[in-house]
């Protein structure tokens, strides 16, 4: 429940399995059993104090500065005279008052400091790491999307360690075991012709391995090349036939022709603006490392053993 809804809670808009809210946008959330004896127990309280009912008072909203109508609000306290809705300001004061009495410290030996808030996110944290779907507790705490429960939920080092490498067990036991085997000399030979024909004139095709070419083979369009600098020459060479193949194509009236060879054009003018930019600002040229260096210790595995094919 939001601090905004907490103060404003007023007798009738709860029941033993819902409570409503009263943000943006009205809506319904769960409650627990123990709380809703807890509820139970104040509305009593104030029956017993006030002649068999909860007495009727205003609230004033400090973040919207209106006053409300006259409600059976549930937190409210008589400091005088007149019974008052509790204010956040007073609800932190008990907040203090209480740890303060607990003795609990930081690490800097000061008082624990909470603000109302605060439960609300440990008690995110508390449901999801001890296995509530986050996608339930967001309905809990009446998020609409996941980002805000994220927002809300705090993970910790072993947590986060914990859970990745129950993730990785967990991988491990679902992948076939006939996966896990050394590689034959066909598919060793597959896996260096895959960086062998990522070499192209004019740099290096950035495709994911065993993925073949989605753009026809059409390297100055395409954006995953990585140009090589010393290319830039070659690179210049297509720019100015680029260009008089659409003048040509422009004298002939082959105005689809210059459509596609305007797109190539432009992306080749693309690239030789990204060479171009790259020393201007001042950082390191890109070190070409070279083809991958294939030794002969490659498994020798009898080729043609029916065994499943490897995956790197």
């Amino acid at each position: 429940m939001r601090r905004a809804e907490r103060w404003s809670r007023s007798e009738g808009s709860w029941s033993t399995s819902s409570l409503g809210t009263t943000g943006r946008a009205a809506s319904a959330a769960l409650v627990s059993p123990e709380l809703a004896s807890v509820l139970a127990t104040i509305i009593k309280r104030l029956r017993e104090a006030n002649g068999g009912k909860v007495p009727l008072i205003s609230r004033y909203d400090s973040h919207e500065r209106v006053t409300g109508p006259q409600l059976p609000h549930l937190f409210q306290r008589r400091p005088s005279w007149q019974p008052q809705v509790m204010s956040e300001a007073g609800v932190k004061r008990a907040l203090d008052r209480t740890l303060e009495a607990t003795g609990l410290r930081d690490h800097a030996g000061e008082p624990l400091r909470y603000t109302p808030h605060d439960f609300r996110r440990m008690f995110a944290t508390e449901a999801v790491t001890g296995g509530l779907p986050v996608h339930i507790a967001a309905r809990i705490l009446g998020h609409k999307t996941l980002t805000t429960t994220q927002a809300y939920l705090a993970v910790f080092q072993d947590d986060l360690v914990r859970t990745y490498r129950g993730f990785l067990d967990r991988r491990r036991a679902e992948r076939p075991q006939e996966e896990y085997r050394e590689p034959t000399p066909a598919e060793w030979h597959d896996f260096q012709q895959h960086f062998e024909l990522r070499k192209v004139s004019l740099g290096t095709c950035g495709r994911p391995y065993g993925t073949p070419c989605k753009h026809e083979h059409a390297c100055i369009r395409c954006p995953v090349l990585q140009m090589d600098p010393r290319q830039r020459p070659r690179l210049l060479e297509i720019i100015q036939n680029l260009r008089e193949r659409i003048r040509e194509a422009r004298a002939h009236g082959w105005l689809g022709e210059v459509e596609g060879l305007q797109v190539s054009f432009d992306a080749a003018m693309a690239k030789l603006n990204s060479l171009k930019r790259a020393p201007a600002d001042g950082r390191a040229h890109l070190v070409d490392l070279g083809m991958p260096v294939f030794t002969d210790h490659a498994p020798q595995l009898q080729p043609g053993s029916g065994e499943p094919g490897f995956r790197p």
